[in-house]
């Protein structure tokens, strides 16, 4: 790890002495990550929001984690559909919040990487460095028609982003009056002031599943998502080992974090109880269904056992971990993830807002008298 990497570990967020950290993900869109039609579902609104972060800073959760979403998947309840813009959001939670990191979600091809850094420092300062950023390439054809954007093929969209990453960490870095000169950018006297909070560079995350995109996130982020087993911790385990082990061949050592989908209740009927009335009877099948269109996932390009298997996955959660029960089985998935060498999940809920006090206030100590947690 680099001195710049190690410098990361003086910012205030994020680094805490949480084994594993949880975040909450995907509250700046409706309906969060729950692809439902019940009417309690989330409403993403800035009231909502804003008081779901004073709520989970004064509880002790490490971050907050947007979706960079610009329009709707469609189906009954045009899901995603009203969607807050991530750095704005950000910049907002962290100005009315004390501990909590809060990330922006940026799509590389719709920001230039300049006006973006300058962003980003904003949201830092107002932070006093509890900002994040989760840097993404984009895949949704249709958002980017949306903007008159062309998408790169695969493989060039992560030249791009190396390029574009490359002169946010320069602008972010002490460095001053340089010029950058590469395929895609030829910029002159660049300078950026002030620096970030702290003078060291927000944390970079990123979710690229691809060999090219996985690559991408080894070589420059300092946090990869990826998707836990819902086999085995030791599947999970073997994963996160393989993710440290191609990212020490870069030099670098990286944290791992998953996403999950959390339905908690006092008791295990309960949970299991809500999570078939909002997850499965109330889906939003035709949203769901568009979602998989989107990927080009169909019975006919994948056969109908396994398509039937991904309209169960996207149902919940856009594919997250499905993590239902009462407060004991729901802390001992946690701890199983931390055993496993993830250093924290973005959960998310139906209705974060309803749903969180019994997290916070069963689940959280739990994890507390395992060492999970320190907070």
């Amino acid at each position: 790890m680099s001195a710049r990497d190690a410098s990361l570990k003086n910012r205030t967020a994020m680094y805490n002495d949480n084994a594993l950290k949880i975040g909450l993900f995907g509250a700046n869109c409706s309906s969060g990550r729950a692809v439902t039609t019940v009417p309690e579902r989330w409403s993403g609104s800035w009231r909502d929001t804003l008081a779901l972060a004073k709520a989970a800073d004064e509880a002790g959760i490490d971050f907050m984690l947007p979706i960079g979403r610009w329009k709707g998947y469609g189906g009954d309840t045009d899901y995603q559909g009203a969607t807050l813009e991530t750095l704005t959001w950000a910049s907002g939670l962290l100005a009315a919040t004390q501990r909590i990191c809060v990330f922006g979600t940026v799509h590389a091809p719709l920001f230039h990487p300049l006006i973006a850094s300058k962003e980003f420092v904003t949201a830092d300062h107002i932070g006093e460095g509890r900002f994040g950023l989760n840097v993404v390439c984009g895949w949704n054809e249709g958002e980017f028609d949306m903007f008159g954007v062309e998408q790169r093929n695969h493989e060039r969209r992560y030249d791009y982003a190396q390029e574009w990453i490359d002169v946010v960490k320069r602008a972010l870095s002490p460095e001053n009056d340089f010029d950058y000169k590469g395929e895609f950018f030829d910029l002159k006297g660049v300078r950026m002031k002030p620096k970030p909070w702290g003078d060291a560079r927000p944390m970079m995350m990123n979710a690229g599943s691809s060999p090219a995109g996985r690559s991408f996130a080894l070589r420059n982020c300092d946090g990869f998502f990826t998707t836990a087993s819902r086999v085995s911790v030791e599947e999970t385990r073997d994963k996160v080992q393989g993710i440290k082990a191609q990212a020490a061949e870069y030099g670098r050592d990286i944290d791992v974090y998953t996403v999950g989908v959390v339905t908690l209740r006092k008791t295990m009927k309960e949970a299991q109880d809500y999570y078939r009335h909002a997850v499965i009877d109330g889906a939003d099948w035709n949203a769901v269904r568009d979602i998989l269109a989107l990927k080009n996932i169909s019975p006919e390009t994948v056969g109908q056992e396994e398509y039937d298997l991904k309209r169960k996955q996207y149902a919940n959660g856009m594919g997250g971990l499905p993590i239902i029960g009462d407060p004991d089985t729901v802390a001992n998935m946690f701890a199983d993830l931390s055993k496993a060498g993830l250093r924290g999940i973005g959960i998310s809920m139906v209705n974060y807002g309803a749903e969180l006090p019994l997290f916070v206030e069963e689940v959280l100590p739990r994890l507390k008298k395992m060492g999970v947690r320190a907070i």
